[in-house]
This record gives C-alpha cells, sequence and structure tokens, in this order.
C-alpha cells in the first residue's frame, strides 16, 4: 500500500509518517528532505533562488539517499556526506518553498518520488504527495494544526538545537509559508478530496497514528474481501 500524508508545515508530517512507516512494516519517504537538500546545496554553491534552470541542474543531478537511524529518524545523505541537520537549519527553512516552487526542481524531483513509490509498500510526506506525486495512493491522508500549535512545536525543535525564536515570528514565518505554498501556481498545497482529514491541534502522536493506521487496515481489508 501507499500511503500519502501531506500538510502544512508544524502539522507533525514527519514524526507521523515515521511512526506509521514503522507500525505498519512500510518504507519511510521525506519528500521534503529532497528540496531541502536542493536549497542547500544551492546556497553552498552561491545559486541564485531564483534561478530555476540551475536549481533544475542540482534537483537533476541529486545524488540523495536515505539511510536508518536506530536512534531516530533516517539520516539524510547527498553522495557520502549527511546533511540531516544541514538541511533543517532555519536559512534553508525559509527558503525551501521559494526553491520547490520552480518547474524545473519540481519536475525532477517528483520523478524520482514517483519511482520510489513505484516499489511500492511506502509512506510519502510532504506537500503534493496525494494530490500530484502519488495521485493512486490507497490511503491519502491531511494532517493540519492551527498555527499557534505549530509554531510551538517548531520552537520545541529548534531550542533542542539551541536555537532561540519567539512564538510570534514562528507563527509569522509559518503564515507566510502557508501563503506561499498554498498559492504557488504549480503543485500548491491542497487537500485531496478523498483525504482523511485530521486536525491534530489537540491530538496525541499515538492518537494520529492510531487513527491513520486503523484505516489503512480497514481499506487492507476491504481489498482483500474485493480479491
Amino acid at each position: 500500500m501507499i500511503i500519502a500524508i501531506d500538510g502544512p508545515a508544524g502539522s507533525g508530517k514527519s514524526t507521523i509518517a515515521q511512526q506509521v512507516a514503522g507500525r505498519l512494516g512500510l518504507t519511510y519517504l521525506d519528500t521534503g528532505a529532497m528540496y531541502r537538500a536542493v536549497t542547500l546545496l544551492a546556497y553552498e554553491q552561491g545559486v541564485s533562488f531564483e534561478d530555476d534552470d540551475a536549481l533544475g541542474s542540482i534537483a537533476l543531478d541529486l545524488k540523495l539517499h536515505f539511510e536508518e537511524d536506530p536512534a531516530g529518524p533516517p539520516r539524510v545523505f547527498v553522495g557520502d556526506r549527511d546533511i540531516t541537520e544541514g538541511i533543517r537549519g532555519q536559512l534553508v527553512t525559509q527558503k525551501v518553498s521559494l526553491v520547490s516552487a520552480h518547474p524545473k526542481v519540481r519536475h525532477a524531483l517528483t520523478l524520482r518520488q514517483r519511482e520510489l513509490a513505484a516499489e511500492g509498500d511506502m509512506v510519502l510526506e510532504g506537500r503534493d504527495t496525494g494530490t500530484v506525486v502519488c495521485p493512486t495512493a490507497g490511503l491519502k491522508v491531511y494532517l493540519s494544526a492551527s498555527v499557534e500549535e505549530r509554531a510551538r512545536r517548531r520552537k520545541n525543535q529548534l531550542e533542542e538545537q539551541g536555537v532561540c525564536i519567539s512564538l510570534k515570528t514562528l507563527e509569522r514565518d509559518l503564515l507566510l509559508r502557508d501563503s506561499y505554498d498554498s498559492g504557488r501556481a504549480l503543485a500548491p498545497l491542497r487537500k485531496a478530496k478523498e483525504a482523511l482529514d485530521l486536525d491534530t491541534t489537540t491530538m496525541s502522536i499515538e492518537e494520529v497514528v492510531a487513527a491513520i493506521v486503523s484505516e489503512a487496515e480497514r481499506r487492507g481489508q476491504e481489498d482483500q474481501e474485493r480479491c
């Protein structure tokens, strides 16, 4: 089964997708990490975040892979270089929406994501996995949460990394990113019509995971009965 989990920043996609994949024995793919990797490499190479051709070349040539980490989420590598921490920095977070809106970047990474999904039995999470990357996914999920809760989660993550930013600043950044992601012409952030819609504002991680796993198992059982 392919499970596609979409939603805005801070809605819990990564944590939830990882745990759902673990519970169901599926592979986990963080599509956002791919866009973050392109953003990081562009910054390091001095490439303009407005240069579609140059950014597209970086995306097309991206030699990215994931490695399991018993202590937490999969590590992200470009070649032999571990960029797991680098792609979560504040600059990348601020610029990744701009980079991901470029047509050549999206084309290159969407093709790669579809190739990976074609292997089957995977949980993908991002902004357009259920609407563009895998529109025929067996289960589509859309996670949301209030901007206040999403900012609080992001603040906790940053503080664990030793970074201190005010809640108001994070709320403003999230609202700007929501507007950009939802308003872009190419593959905008939106909920698939048939998606399981979960507002995670007051839900625990376990409650969200349980809801998705239950729905996946129900659909899997229905598929078996039809066969």
